[in-house]
């Protein structure tokens, strides 16, 4: 078990956690949630005793082995897979280090052979002869062949490391377990394997993500960073979503009735203070004023933008014709031969093992680059708007403002107007003077949403639109796109994105292997079956 007691922390006069106080227990699942900058990845590194709080300390039950996802994705290089995954029981990997150096000492001495029995016998009792064993079938699992076990880290693709780091922090049973956006960077089938794993583990575990799918799946408890507090509740990710959303209302409500009923009582009070017949009931309403608490609802970091796509008009029948698009990038065809029609009220997600293969058809129908082979056409009365994997060229050049930069697209150019949508878009007062080139990763999403908004599309392709947005604006984006009545491509990551937005999955894997009128759910569900 794992607990924090009292714990505070502040940065720069900003009071991020004040006495917090929270246990985890055994058997449970804990998602760790909040707004963007609420200090959820700073509270996993004060529980990993990565960061010392100001105040208040973080109790380990002694004897118990924690285990955090490293987010360095170098600092194994010089390791196998295997020994990487290894590392993560660093005592048991201790002991296979001590074991080998001592049998290939020549001098082997009385007293290195009563060494070598304690630690065979300590190695037998932590499951040492399984150990590469175990970490091989982690390693597959999580979808890193057997070809790639015994290679160095450093001759890995970068999504490969992820997988490694993650069977890392799995391995061995740990008592808690601390795992920080676990689902970044995995594909359909590892994510999957996690969501297994983790279902069936039986010891702590507590997960930063915004996977709300994920959230789902494996929480049985949801830990609220909000208020600069933390809040535990039973239940998963909806089931917490709903529940706070009425104990928000039930709050709401309460101080309304309280206001009014302060005002009756004032109001009487006014009427017949001077009145000697009523002064009884008059000092009997004051001390009712008194006792009534009118306290202003404490403000949440948590908020939503609001993300409405709206078209200018409406699409005819034309949408997109794809022919036979082909694309070799770095001498890698990672587009063969891919012809698809769009159908006016399709919402595409496009899925592959290779990302790239998505980026890269994007950018063709959208002009960015050229396919070596094949042809698309957009029909004539498409205004379509696009949501670009990286979108850093737009602001690079830091001479405009958030406002500024926004006139650019809009139909209306006064200041109240673009003021007014940006504040919907959670740029307010000052934040909307900021210079494009200073903004984080989740304001950029905002400010091309904003702009893509304003472009009023009948049609819209967004490639990974819900990258560095916390749970709120995923949320904000879902429900905007599920209202939507234009035409959809996209891709994501995201589980419920693309189950409550797409009617329609294509899978490319070089090739076009697949393409669906269906949900998402249902897709899953037949290719598990084949």
């Amino acid at each position: 078990m794992i607990s924090a007691n009292n714990v505070s922390l502040s940065f720069g006069g900003r009071k991020l956690f004040d006495d917090v106080n929270i246990r985890f227990t055994p058997g449970n699942c804990y998602g760790l949630i909040g707004a963007n900058g609420a200090g959820k990845s700073t509270f996993v590194k004060i529980l990993a005793g990565d960061l010392e709080p100001n105040t208040g300390n973080i109790e380990l039950t002694p004897g118990e082995r924690l285990s955090v996802l490293k987010q360095d994705h170098f600092a194994f290089d010089e390791y196998t897979a295997l020994q990487a995954v290894i590392m993560g029981n660093d005592k048991l990997y201790k002991i296979m280090q001590e074991k080998d150096a001592l049998y290939a000492k020549e001098d082997f001495t009385e007293e290195d052979g009563i060494k070598s029995a304690q630690l065979e016998a300590d190695f037998a009792e932590m499951n040492g002869w399984e150990a590469e064993s175990d970490a091989g079938i982690m390693l597959s699992g999580l979808g890193v062949s057997d070809q790639y076990h015994n290679k160095k880290m450093s001759d890995l693709t970068g999504s490969q490391k992820v997988k490694v780091l993650l069977g890392q922090a799995l391995f061995g049973k740990p008592e808690v377990l601390l795992l920080d956006e676990p689902t970044n960077h995995l594909d359909i089938a590892a994510i999957q394997w996690l969501e297994e794993f983790l279902y069936n583990f039986d010891n702590t575990v507590i997960v930063v993500s915004h996977d709300r799918h994920f959230l789902n799946k494996v929480c049985t408890h949801i830990a609220d960073l909000d208020f600069g507090k933390i809040q535990n509740y039973s239940g998963n990710y909806d089931f917490w979503r709903k529940s706070s959303e009425l104990a928000q209302q039930l709050r709401s409500d309460q101080k309304r009735k309280n206001e009014d009923k302060a005002k009756q009582l004032k109001e009487f009070i006014q009427k017949f203070s001077a009145n000697a017949s009523k002064s009884k009931q008059a000092t009997s309403r004051k001390q009712q004023l008194e006792k009534l608490e009118l306290n202003d609802l404490p403000i949440s970091s948590r908020k939503y933008p609001f993300v409405n796509f709206e078209q200018e008009r409406e699409a005819g029948k034309d949408i997109l014709k794809v022919d036979g698009i082909s694309k070799t990038i770095d001498g890698v065809k990672v587009l063969d031969n891919i012809s698809f029609t769009l159908n006016k009220g399709d919402k595409i997600a496009f899925l592959s093992d290779n990302d790239l293969a998505i980026t890269t058809l994007f950018q063709i129908i959208h002009g960015e680059i050229q396919a070596d082979f094949g042809e698309f056409k957009w029909g004539v009365t498409i205004n379509n708007s696009y949501f670009p994997s990286d979108n850093s060229h737009f602001f690079m050049d830091g001479k405009y403002s958030i406002i500024d930069w926004l006139k650019q697209y809009s139909y209306d150019q006064s200041d109240t107007f673009v003021r007014g949508f940006l504040g919907k878009m959670l740029f307010s007062g000052e934040e909307a003077k900021k210079k494009t080139n200073v903004l984080s990763g989740g304001e950029k999403v905002r400010c091309v949403l904003s702009k893509m908004m304003l472009e009023r599309p009948n049609a819209v392709t967004l490639d990974g639109p819900t990258s560095h947005l916390d749970l709120e604006s995923i949320t904000a984006v879902n429900e905007g796109l599920v209202r939507y009545k234009g035409t959809i491509l996209f891709s994501s990551h995201d589980h419920e994105f693309i189950q409550t937005v797409a009617n329609r999955i294509i899978d490319i894997n070089g090739t076009l292997t697949e393409d669906r009128y269906m949900s998402y759910d249902d897709y899953l569900e037949m290719k598990l079956k084949k």
